[in-house]
């Protein structure tokens, strides 16, 4: 069988080359550490070597629970290492939806650090502890023994096929039941190589992980280990203990989803905390307010970027660079499509569209995920004749800046008019009295839908529910403006942070 590049060789190539660079760097109440790609990459070694002896059948499936930790991190390389198919168990999940995801995938191996033990109920997996490995005598091994055990080991190289799997990673829920995404070897390098042409990394790169390793943030490592940069690890994460770190760190790349961004233009410090160190501070998960953007640019040290995908086909399919996004024609797009991706229009009879046109935004190329896991119907619903279908209206202009409008489902049609969400939570997000907000349609006997919101306010809040109705009907049509804002301290949102339009829709459907 013909050797094919695997996604950790990136990091193994950088070990090889920059032994002596340093790898990670730990900061934290009760640590501050470095590692050298040359130890790191010996304890990867050792622990995917010892992940073969407990489990020598390829490509049989790790679950790894955990928050952001370099154990952590160690059990993520090491996995891959191994030959082993991720399964990332975010801990921020209930504990019947991890269970439910581990009855699924069957995982022969689960990593899980202390903090997590109560996370997920009784398994026939091999439990190998992490972080701080006191777990209640649940755990089969640990970490730390099993690197001292195996230590100078090297893990058996097994052939692989390139649409073999590397991860089986669930969607989050926000559009329906969460669906096992199955990702490749070959997503995974389209995805490498994406992230290093769209962002340009170098060895000078230094990742704050802030946002959840389950998530959008692991994308980010292999690409920035390929060209000797360096993962850094901090406490637990909060607006203000990520600008903190920003600074003492000298972090030049963050990953964070636009709600933390929002909170972090709240916090006391953002117009004192040094951040001239950044160089990519990258928005993801969701579309970021324009208006935002404007405000946050400066701020950011002019480093803001952003970029557009699902867990179908992660994270860099359409790509906005700081300096294409510091024009203000740009400020409401995700930017352009990128280097291993295709990207059409569609109408609803499945013929793609000319630029300007709305339409569903559909994805085609290496990054597109192979199917959903055991769900062959579901898969044949979402890729036709080669394109993803994300759910996602949208359009393209004449320059190839592709602007996202909403989720299919979440259009309200009241009174035979179509109103984007987006459209009118960019407008009342403009308000100086609200943080975030989310708007939805729910059902109304003389117009079919009326339009909703739900809102967020600044903690010296000086407006009310008629001021701000009133604020959004004197900048867009009457129709699109909400007939009801409710007003609450928190509003729904996912273990990653992300509002769920549903939710809310739920939430104050009575209210």
């Amino acid at each position: 069988m013909p050797q094919t590049m695997l996604p950790i060789d990136n990091f193994f190539r950088a070990a090889a080359c920059w032994p002596e660079r340093t790898a990670v760097e730990i900061s934290t109440e009760n640590e501050e550490r470095k590692i050298s790609y040359y130890d790191l990459a010996n304890q990867v070694n050792a622990l995917a070597a010892a992940i073969q002896a407990v489990d020598p059948e390829p490509q049989s499936r790790v679950g790894i629970c955990a928050y952001n930790s370099f154990e952590h991190l160690l059990g993520w390389l090491a996995t891959y290492a191994a030959g082993k198919v991720w399964v990332p168990l975010n801990p921020r999940n209930g504990r019947s939806e991890l269970d439910r995801i581990i009855d699924l995938t069957e995982p022969s191996i689960i990593i899980f650090d202390a903090d997590c033990d109560k996370k997920f109920g009784l398994v026939s997996a091999h439990l190998l502890a992490g972080k701080d490995g006191k777990t209640a005598g649940r755990s089969n091994s640990n970490m730390a023994t099993l690197i001292k055990d195996y230590a100078g080991s090297i893990p058996l190289r097994q052939p692989v096929n390139a649409d073999d799997l590397q991860a089986i990673k669930f969607t989050g829920g926000s559009s329906g039941t969460p669906k096992g995404v199955m990702q490749t070897y070959r997503v995974f390098n389209s995805c490498i190589a994406s992230m290093l042409s769209a962002f340009g990394f170098d060895c000078d790169d230094r990742h704050l992980l802030a946002a959840p390793m389950t998530h959008g943030a692991n994308t980010m490592i292999l690409p920035i280990f390929a060209v000797g940069g360096t993962q850094l690890f901090m406490g637990q994460p909060s607006p203000s203990t990520i600008l903190d770190a920003i600074e003492s760190m000298r972090a030049t790349a963050i990953f964070v989803p636009p709600t933390v961004c929002y909170m972090m233009l709240e916090e006391d410090q953002i117009g004192v905390a040094d951040l001239s160190s950044l160089r990519h501070f990258i928005i993801g998960g969701a579309t970021i307010r324009p208006d935002v953007v404007a405000l946050a640019m400066p701020i950011f040290n002019n480093s803001m970027e952003t970029c557009f995908g699902q867990t179908e086909v992660p994270q860099i399919a359409i790509c906005m660079r700081a300096d294409d996004w510091q024009d203000p024609k740009n400020y409401a797009s995700t930017g352009r499509v990128t280097c291993m991706t295709k990207i059409g229009i569609m109408d609803m009879a499945g013929n793609l569209l000319p630029a300007g046109q709305d339409g569903e935004i559909v994805l085609a190329g290496d990054l597109v995920m192979k199917g959903y896991f055991e769900m062959p119907d579901k898969t044949a619903e979402t890729i036709i004749d080669g394109w993803l279908h994300t759910g996602d209206i949208g359009y393209i202009d004449d320059r190839g800046f592709v602007f996202v409008k909403d989720r299919i489902r979440d259009v309200v049609i009241t009174g035979g008019f179509n109103v984007y969400p987006n459209d009118v939570e960019v407008v009342l997000g403009q308000h100086p009295d609200v943080i975030e907000c989310v708007v939805f349609g729910l059902p109304d006997d003389k117009w079919g839908e009326t339009v909703h919101a739900a809102v967020e306010l600044v903690k010296q809040a000086n407006t009310d529910e008629v001021a701000l109705i009133a604020f959004v009907k004197s900048r867009l049509d009457s129709v699109k403006a909400p007939k009801r804002i409710h007003i609450t301290n928190k509003l729904p949102r996912s273990p990653v942070g992300k509002i769920l339009r549903r939710e809310a829709k739920v939430k104050f459907s009575n209210s």
